[in-house]
């Protein structure tokens, strides 16, 4: 995989970018495989005045970003481009410094480290809104910070906002070892819960060295065989049948489902989704799903988290901006435990 020559600009991974300058990025032309990856060069892009100018030192590499490089379920593509990408640049996890703000920004300088996201993120440099970001944890490396956003904010909203979880509670964390369980099974213990991780029997180690309290390795036990119920469940990305999920539930518990990937070409999990919300009005037991927000005050919230040890990141492994093709290849594998972390 090679990147298109350019005698007239150089990489600065200092300094701020060039004026009408380029950059180097990942660049997608058609949804597909890994393969459609490709390292180019492009130009650097311009400030609106809500917006600050981003130099990416590391991005984040979650299961949305596969979503988008497949165009799967084919819904996606109603708002993200029906033949291809409407933004080429993948990637939405970021961490960087700031190089430029916008006549608008009253939140940040030049010369901050932040992270956060913003659209296109597997590139030297990425506009964001100051809305979506946040001033770098101190405790972390550009890397850890850089696989915090998306799936930290999906594991903080869907416990708290969506799932109400309460001290006390009795916790379901299905998908424990992946981006968003594993900060989900921090969180839920940092607000008091007591949890339960499920993950392959790989990964069971994994899942109790973030703090759960009790592990099921589903090749081995079913987590709805009735001998334990739970007032929230969090299923990220799983297939359990709504009727397993109710069996696990106590009779007035939450289950929130996160992702989805099985279903359809059409629809994938949604499908499943929207049946949660469906069940009949008489159930006491509550069935939800959400699509988690990119909003600073929850960033906050979780450098809070970070900065009081009670949130560590799991990188599971760190590659190259022009390995982008080969990470993507191990996430489709299933063995992350974790995230996965692309440095520029």
């Amino acid at each position: 995989m090679g990147s298109e020559p350019d005698a007239e600009m150089t990489s600065d991974t200092n300094g701020p970018a060039p004026a009408g300058g380029t950059m180097r990025a990942i660049v997608q032309d058609a949804y597909g495989s890994p393969d459609v990856f490709r390292l180019a060069r492009i130009s650097t892009p311009d400030v609106a005045d809500n917006q600050v100018l981003v130099r990416v030192h590391a991005a984040g590499l979650d299961r949305g970003t596969w979503h988008l490089m497949a165009g799967r379920p084919y819904l996606l593509r109603l708002a993200f481009g029906f033949r291809k990408p409407k933004n080429p640049v993948p990637g939405l996890d970021l961490a960087g410094t700031i190089v430029a703000v916008g006549s608008a920004v009253t939140r940040f300088s030049a010369g901050e480290e932040v992270f956060g996201t913003g659209e296109g993120s597997f590139a030297e440099y990425v506009v964001a809104p100051e809305d979506q970001l946040a001033r770098k944890p101190d405790s972390l490396s550009f890397e850890q910070a850089a696989v915090v956003p998306v799936s930290g904010l999906t594991a903080l909203q869907g416990l708290t906002d969506v799932g109400h979880l309460q001290p006390g509670q009795q916790v379901l964390i299905i998908g424990a070892s992946g981006g968003v369980g594993s900060y989900a099974v921090q969180l839920a213990k940092a607000l008091g819960a007591e949890v339960t991780g499920v993950s392959s029997t790989a990964k069971t180690d994994l899942v109790r060295s973030l703090g759960a309290d009790h592990v099921i390795d589903y090749t081995r036990e079913d987590f709805a065989d009735g001998a334990h119920r739970y007032d929230l469940i969090l299923d990220i990305a799983g297939n359990p049948a709504l009727s397993r999920l109710r069996r696990a539930l106590t009779p007035t518990g939450t289950a929130v489902i996160v992702g989805g990937e099985d279903g359809g070409g059409l629809t994938g999990g949604l499908d499943r989704q929207f049946r949660a919300v469906a069940l009949p009005f008489f159930v006491r037991q509550r069935m939800t799903f959400f699509v988690s927000k990119e909003r600073a005050g929850d960033l906050e919230r979780l450098t809070e988290f970070i900065e009081a040890g009670k949130l560590t990141p799991s990188i599971d492994r760190i590659f190259s901006l022009d390995q982008v093709p080969e990470a993507m290849r191990h996430l489709e594998a299933g063995e992350v435990r974790g995230k996965i972390a692309i440095t520029i």
